[in-house]
């Protein structure tokens, strides 16, 4: 496998790599199922694969990569998976510190992480302390996040501090929890569901969509490149036609 990931990253043209990636690391729960094993013994084997596909986007020299981690649906889930996925969360960010200091990468979140239990809030923004200063990559985690909420919160602050004026597209862009992050460029979604879930849905606009079968736990390198490969075959035309490109 380490053989056709060194093989695929050798393909790249780092000359034409997306700037940002966004992740749906869906198949957690069937993973498990496939396996004979509870919902959260998927989430423990899934985070595997977002240390591969951080140390991947950051070797490559991919600026920004951002990982749907739990939604403002998720809270609908049984409370003992849920609560499990915040368990794991603390424990994550804990282990994974070294690493994201290391490799320079930077811990960013978006979505509303008042409403997550103190201890996995207080892991995350102590991370993100102890990360601010790093430069190689960012990473941000969507955390109880969905596209809707995040336009709506933009609109609420806008009404108070743009009364009566006309609001731009930058003026909304810079209200929204993203701000500062730019466009994905390119949008995974693993385990073969075709949608992108109440996720960046103001960003992704112009962003190349890819689907795999590939289920999240078994997601690896060879997977990424595949996508960045596939990315890098298409043509962005952003409403122009062809012969404008040249």
């Amino acid at each position: 496998m380490q053989i056709m990931a060194d093989q695929l990253a050798s393909l790249i043209d780092a000359s034409k790599l997306p700037s940002h990636i966004a992740v749906i690391m869906d198949g957690n729960g069937r993973w498990a199922k496939q396996n004979g094993q509870p919902r959260i013994f998927g989430h423990h084997n899934g985070v595997k694969a977002v240390r591969e596909v951080t140390e991947a986007c950051a070797e490559l020299g991919v600026p920004w990569l951002t990982l749907y981690a739990f939604s403002t649906e998720n809270w609908k889930r049984p409370a003992m998976e849920v609560s499990g996925l915040m368990g794991l969360l603390v424990e994550t960010v804990k282990n994974e510190m070294l690493t994201l200091l290391k490799n320079d990468i930077r811990l960013h979140t978006i979505g509303d992480i008042s409403k997550l239990p103190n201890s996995t809030r207080l892991a995350l923004e102590d991370a993100i302390q102890q990360t601010a200063n790093n430069k190689r990559m960012t990473l941000t985690l969507a955390l109880n996040y969905s596209a809707r909420w995040e336009i709506l919160d933009a609109v609420n602050k806008l009404v108070k501090t743009h009364a009566h004026q006309t609001v731009s597209e930058s003026d909304f862009t810079e209200a929204m929890s993203g701000a500062g992050i730019p466009d994905p460029e390119l949008l995974i979604r693993t385990s073969g569901e075709k949608r992108i879930s109440n996720f960046l849905l103001w960003q992704c606009a112009y962003t190349e969509l890819y689907f795999t079968e590939t289920l999240w736990p078994d997601f690896r390198k060879q997977h990424l490149y595949e996508a960045i490969l596939n990315f890098q075959q298409r043509e962005r035309r952003f409403g122009k036609i062809s012969e404008q490109l040249i």
